[in-house]
């Protein structure tokens, strides 16, 4: 095994005494810069490895934010993630990255990996299954800052960040009953997540508000996957009468919806309109491009990481900043486009 490189063997190296090398590595003020050139330039040949634990041990800080999502393999998390990232690096700060996989056990898994970590601050949207969040209890009474996005929790002594869902569902169905829709079927996920709660809220008021009866038997709750998607639509082929809008509470499982209905013979949106929610990638693949509402991921990870380094900075506080709402827009494309023919459908979509 080779030997692990110290700042004698770079003083040595350089000719210089291991108290200039400590303080050039450290920039100091007191070393010029030609000598930490020289030193850092000489670090880097012998491959001296810097001893950040020790750094930290100093500081209180480790420099790192834990972030824990539901999944990894979402087009939305990845945008979130990308903006994060982005901010965090900006700072100087690393991100600890972990997927709960949608359930509470391994979400207070990662709480506690996180936590032993010694991460600064942690970024969270919580899983499908989560009843409570006794498991941020340790961070809070530490005064670690604790950040929900997307999937919140209310604490008095947490951020959370959203967009109004309840309005972005509003707009949703408003727009199918503009299209002449009058028997829309809802298909969310868990209801005791703030997003699909909110969305059930807003969905519910746009029918009040056009006078057109909320049926419980028009709301169903899956896993928003592909393949629940496939069972929703084998469900929905059996309606009597089948309903002439959709309004789902994500893409994936809107489009899944949308390629099975059409395999069945149903024409959208003549026979029916579909309205997802997300705007991922694939809502602009399938035919016909999927209307949606633009969720700004990328923008919710910028201002995730930034609100938590304010914190960590004493620039702001969590108890006066504690919810932040972001904008959503519904982009209208061709798939709920029902009362118009196809070329105006494509005129109005492009």
């Amino acid at each position: 095994m080779d030997k692990e490189i110290t700042i004698y063997d770079i003083a040595k190296g350089v000719g210089l005494s291991p108290a200039t090398v400590s303080r050039a590595l450290n920039d100091h003020p007191a070393v010029n810069k030609n000598t930490k050139k020289k030193v850092f330039e000489a670090a880097t040949q012998m491959g001296y490895r810097f001893n950040m634990f020790a750094s930290n041990l100093r500081t209180q800080r480790t420099n790192t934010i834990g972030v824990i999502v539901p999944r990894l393999n979402s087009p939305f998390m990845s945008s979130v993630i990308a903006g994060m990232e982005k901010i965090a690096n900006e700072a100087g700060y690393n991100l600890i990255i972990s997927q709960s996989l949608e359930t509470v056990q391994k979400e207070i898994s990662n709480a506690k990996a996180m936590f032993n970590s010694r991460v600064d601050g942690l970024l969270v949207s919580l899983a499908y299954d989560t009843d409570n969040i006794d498991h941020f209890t340790p961070f809070i009474d530490k005064g670690i800052p604790v950040l929900f996005f997307d999937r919140t929790a209310e604490h008095k002594k947490c951020i959370g960040i959203v967009i109004d869902n309840m309005q972005a569902a509003h707009k949703a169905t408003t727009h199918l009953i503009e299209q002449g829709c009058t028997n829309i079927v809802h298909i969310t996920g868990n209801l005791k997540r703030n997003v699909y709660a909110d969305r059930l809220k807003g969905f519910k008021y746009a029918l009040i508000d056009s006078n057109l009866p909320y049926k419980e038997s028009s709301v169903m709750t899956c896993s928003l996957t592909e393949e629940a998607g496939i069972e929703a639509a084998k469900k929905i082929l059996k309606m009597d009468p089948m309903p002439d809008g959709i309004f789902v509470a994500n893409d994936t499982c809107a489009v899944s919806i949308t390629k099975t209905l059409k395999q069945a013979g149903v024409s959208i949106p003549h026979d029916i309109a579909v309205i997802g929610f997300n705007n991922d990638p694939i809502s602009r693949v399938i035919e016909p491009n999927l209307t949606t509402i633009h969720y700004p991921g990328y923008e919710m990870g910028e201002v995730a990481v930034r609100n938590l380094i304010n914190c960590l900075d004493e620039v702001s506080d969590i108890v006066s900043t504690n919810t932040i709402t972001l904008r959503a827009e519904l982009i209208i494309r061709e798939s709920s486009l029902k009362g118009a023919s196809k070329a105006e459908r494509l005129l109005s979509a492009s």
